[in-house]
């Protein structure tokens, strides 16, 4: 009988197609998965470390899956067990500690799982070279998540990733297309490329290349109907891969550029390398030729020292452009960052504070895009109950889509309910 696991993953979409890729290579070699929520012989915590509340969150989930079955062997990995190791491996519960070059090997470290307590976490900033997994299948039956790029080589003062995920490293632009092939043979009909810092996708190969590079080969190939790109730097986004958005066919109308301050002083203390007028331009250039296009941000709220200036300066900023959504953080001490020392810290009620004046705004933003359409016609991805995905990245609950999951149709928007529209299929894209 095949031994029982469960798997569960916090933070970025990089960790979500691990834990796919994970998934699939316990699959193919006997085990059999349950949801996180069931009895398990085997759990597995993929765990993030971008804030100490998801540190939290992680020891939560140890304590959750030691109470679901005391006899179970719990297996903690992701960039939390890659910082902190040892630590973990002192938790109650705890038997094997694996790292983010480790997690690749899954299959073979839970051969050795009935041994003693060990951590398995080498020097990711040896790792020289990207890969990807050789992942088969997504949970997500139309969109499928293709990692291009691993590590990151900026150092902003708040960011502990590059310490857990090592330099910046990409994928070979071949394994990266062979990746885009391979998904829609499997009949997904888009593919979102992810990395940790995706802009700097293709300087570390050789010879160089860039995003806007790949994308271009994926486009003459005709890999893929639908390509959706993942968070970018404002640095990062140029003239000529705004030029090719607006041309492409296939690339769908969406960025998330992380702004994370309004204030070109907390910008400054954060070690951003941009201000605020490259931001409002690089904003301005993509709505002007892509005047449906879906920008989102990422904000910061309570970095330390933010006065109360600074902040309605963020505030009034966001305010002004036409952004369709926010991530918001609330700024959260992160051990061996800058950040974590600068003084003063904030008050914790000041930074829920701002933060919930932050995403207040973020459903204002998404209510006024969504509106925006009403009465136009997107193309849609069709999924689950009832459910789309326009390319704007807008969710459009349809009237009937009966028999047409995972197929892209034109609709007509007869309506928005907040952030989403209501719509009506008409034809087949």
């Amino acid at each position: 009988m095949s031994k029982t696991i469960a798997i569960t993953t916090l933070g970025c979409k990089i960790n979500q197609f691990e834990s796919a890729a994970m998934t699939q290579a316990l699959e193919q070699n006997g085990y059999s998965m349950v949801p996180f929520s069931e009895k398990a012989e085997i759990y597995v915590i993929n765990s993030c470390t971008v804030t100490a509340k998801t540190d939290a969150e992680s020891r939560r989930l140890i304590r959750r899956a030691t109470r679901m079955n005391p006899q179970a062997r719990v297996v903690v990995t992701g960039c939390y067990a890659q910082m902190n190791g040892e630590e973990l491996l002192k938790l109650a519960g705890v038997n094997l500690i694996l790292g983010n070059s480790e997690k690749k090997g899954i299959v073979s470290f839970l051969e050795g799982l009935d041994g003693e307590p060990r951590a398995v976490v080498s020097d990711i900033s040896l790792e020289k070279t990207g890969e990807t997994a050789p992942l088969e299948s997504f949970a997500e039956h139309t969109r499928a998540f293709l990692q291009v790029q691993n590590g990151c080589d900026a150092r902003c003062a708040y960011c502990i990733v590059p310490y857990a995920r090592g330099a910046s490293r990409s994928v070979a632009v071949k394994e990266a297309l062979d990746g885009m092939a391979a998904f829609a043979a499997q009949g997904f009909q888009e593919v979102v490329l992810t990395g940790i810092h995706l802009g700097a996708y293709g300087l570390d190969l050789a010879p160089p290349t860039d995003l806007l590079g790949l994308m271009e080969k994926a486009q003459e190939q005709g890999l893929v109907r639908r390509l959706r790109i993942g968070s970018v730097e404002p640095t990062e986004v140029s003239r000529p891969m705004i030029d090719f958005m607006a041309r492409s066919p296939m690339v769908c109308p969406h960025l998330h550029l992380p702004l994370q301050s309004g204030s070109d002083s907390v910008l400054a203390r954060m070690n951003r390398g941009y201000d605020t007028a490259l931001f409002r331009q690089v904003v301005q250039s993509l709505v002007s030729a892509l005047p449906e296009v879906c920008i989102g941000s990422d904000v910061i709220a309570g970095f330390p020292g933010e006065s109360e200036e600074e902040f309605e300066a963020t505030y009034r900023f966001i305010e002004s452009l036409p952004l369709a959504y926010l991530h918001v953080f609330p700024f959260s001490q992160r051990p061996g960052t800058p950040a974590a020392t600068m003084t003063p810290q904030l008050n914790p009620r000041v930074i829920k504070e701002r933060a919930e004046a932050l995403r207040a705004l973020s459903e204002q933003k998404k209510t006024d895009y969504a509106a925006g359409f009403v009465g136009s016609e997107l193309k849609v991805l069709v999924q689950k109950g009832e459910k789309g995905l326009s390319r704007n990245y807008l969710t459009v609950l349809l009237e009937e889509s009966q028999g047409l999951v995972n197929r892209e149709v034109t609709v007509r928007v007869t309506g928005a309910k907040g952030g989403e529209l209501l719509g009506r299929v008409f034809k087949e894209s």
